[in-house]
């Protein structure tokens, strides 16, 4: 069987999508391919028919289709509909089946390096309010971790995320930055979910890091740049760190996951994709 994959959204021509899941194919022992599938929102329809007659297997969502796609597809499982978002979809028996996984990508992402980071004493603040956080937010609960707050500019916008979620029983807190700031020292791992500090506005951070402890680790899933301002900050302050672009390799793993059946071991690409980041930013 050879394996047909791609990316839709706009733009993508910069995407490091092929690379990891030309990777994942070389590892797996499997024959097949990942194309750009590049057009712009209007054309959605087209393009799903387009797959469709070209006989693809899956293929991962991007901006800006990761909403609008949901309309389109057969079936999506429970976790995107929470969620409103789709960036893997599946062709399942001629149907289109979406789903999310940034949220658990992210997970694995985090655990692979901390194994004992998260559990139900685990003290957790998210900090922003959008789509990725989102995922995240409703990841960490599933989790069954302690505790997660969220800091956001928008105090209504980090309400209205947990209002959505419906999940009883997770104590969470929502909090202005210059509040998250204070407490910062209370946490046992930040999560950087915003787009401050990504390129070209590499000097920024989204909050001080004044009170931040030496025990906490400090994420962020911005990968342009790899070190960003707020983890340079975190190091420097001793604090251990967690780099973005083990999200997008770890969520593009349980997405080749659905495609395939075949579970990989990537730890050493994180790395690998490290190294090529920092070959394209010289």
């Amino acid at each position: 069987m050879r394996y047909k994959l791609g990316l839709i959204g706009h733009p993508i021509g910069h995407s490091l999508s092929p690379w990891i899941h030309k990777h994942f194919l070389d590892l797996a022992g499997l024959d097949g391919e990942y194309k750009l599938y590049e057009g712009d929102h209007q054309q959605l329809p087209n393009v799903l028919k387009y797959l469709k007659q070209e006989g693809i297997d899956g293929f991962n969502v991007t901006v800006p289709y990761k909403q609008m796609i949901v309309d389109f597809l057969d079936e999506i499982d429970e976790d995107a509909r929470i969620l409103g978002a789709v960036n893997t979809v599946v062709l399942q028996n001629g149907k289109w089946k979406g789903y999310s996984t940034d949220g658990a990508g992210y997970i694995r992402s985090l655990t692979d390096p901390f194994p004992n980071l998260l559990n139900k004493n685990t003290s957790v603040l998210l900090l922003g309010a959008g789509g990725a956080a989102r995922g995240i937010y409703r990841a960490l609960i599933q989790e069954e971790i302690g505790r997660v707050d969220i800091a956001n500019r928008s105090v209504v916008k980090a309400e209205q995320l947990i209002a959505s979620m419906r999940f009883p029983g997770v104590d969470t807190q929502v909090l202005t930055f210059q509040e998250a700031e204070e407490y910062l020292g209370h946490y046992d791992l930040i999560i950087q979910t915003t787009s401050v500090g990504m390129k070209p506005h590499v000097d920024q951070q989204v909050l001080s890091l004044e009170n931040l402890s030496a025990d906490t680790v400090v994420s962020d899933i911005v990968y342009q740049p790899i070190m960003t301002q707020l983890l340079q900050d975190a190091s420097d302050r001793g604090a251990s760190i967690h780099h973005g672009h083990a999200m997008l390799l770890y969520q593009g793993q349980l997405a080749f996951e659905k495609w395939t059946g075949q579970s990989l071991e990537i730890h050493h690409l994180v790395d690998e994709l490290e190294k090529k980041l920092r070959g394209e930013n010289s």
